[in-house]
């Protein structure tokens, strides 16, 4: 069945990259498969990071299929274009049906694109992954590949105002090498090596960051650790952790 959205939707991409004069670092692109079936995981620190992490596989001449939650597909304007680019919805209450999909777009030869932390890391470091990933590089018998993103965050992450127009932004996108499901004994210690390398492709790409914070009031897109006012892991989850309601009196 040809691709009718996807490619129009690619090109839209690229003419905005081009308007923003977005400062795009792609490394590692060499990494995606041409052909056959794949996983990417990638880190999360922007609602746009679909679009970067599916561009880190552009080169490959790759659609990635990305997974993402059920209320996106209910979009009367998303939902139609989510479907058309074959991307696949995740209903957490009927998770088995959203993962089966991913596994047969797999054996099929997709790529799927997977956040593994399952939501937007307000510490802009790594949180701990859901094996879901490892789980379906395993069964569907594909690599796995770490991706990492950085300064996608400063367009638009979570608790922080749009800043969609911003120009001149540096983004770094970084594929990692493939991890080989045959190699490990099950999914948790694939997820457990798929953070490790994550984790160190995120680093990198924050040490070697073209930029740096303007001054104290643009510090927050900065982890702690590098002197950032970023929330900390711990910092971040207590801010993701649901409120508790106070009984009435």
């Amino acid at each position: 069945m040809p691709e009718l959205v996807y490619p129009p939707v690619i090109t839209a991409a690229k003419t905005m990259f081009r308007v923003l004069d977005l400062r795009l670092t792609v490394e590692g692109k060499h990494h995606v498969p041409r052909t056959g079936g794949a996983v990417l995981a990638s880190n999360h620190v922007s609602y746009l990071d679909f679009i970067f992490c599916g561009y880190g596989a552009h080169e490959s001449r790759r659609l990635v299929r990305f997974m993402a939650k059920h209320e996106v597909f209910a979009h009367k304007i998303s939902g139609p274009l989510m479907r058309a680019m074959k991307h696949i919805p995740v209903n957490r209450r009927a998770g088995a049906g959203s993962y089966n999909a991913a596994v047969d777009a797999l054996r099929s030869g997709e790529i799927v694109g997977v956040f593994p932390e399952a939501t937007i890391s307000r510490s802009f470091t790594v949180k701990d992954l859901k094996n879901g990933a490892a789980r379906m590089a395993q069964e569907a018998g594909v690599p796995l590949l770490p991706v990492a993103l950085w300064g996608t965050q400063r367009l638009w992450t979570k608790g922080r105002p749009r800043t969609l127009t911003r120009r001149h932004t540096p983004i770094t996108i970084i594929v990692g090498e493939p991890i080989d499901p045959a190699a490990y004994p099950d999914a948790n210690a694939m997820s457990a090596e798929l953070k490790t390398r994550l984790t160190a492709l995120v680093d990198r790409a924050q040490r070697e960051y073209p930029d740096s914070p303007a001054g104290p009031d643009d510090a927050w897109w900065q982890p702690a650790h590098l002197g950032g006012t970023a929330p900390t892991l711990e910092e971040a989850a207590a801010l993701d952790r649901p409120a508790r309601r106070t009984p009435a009196a």
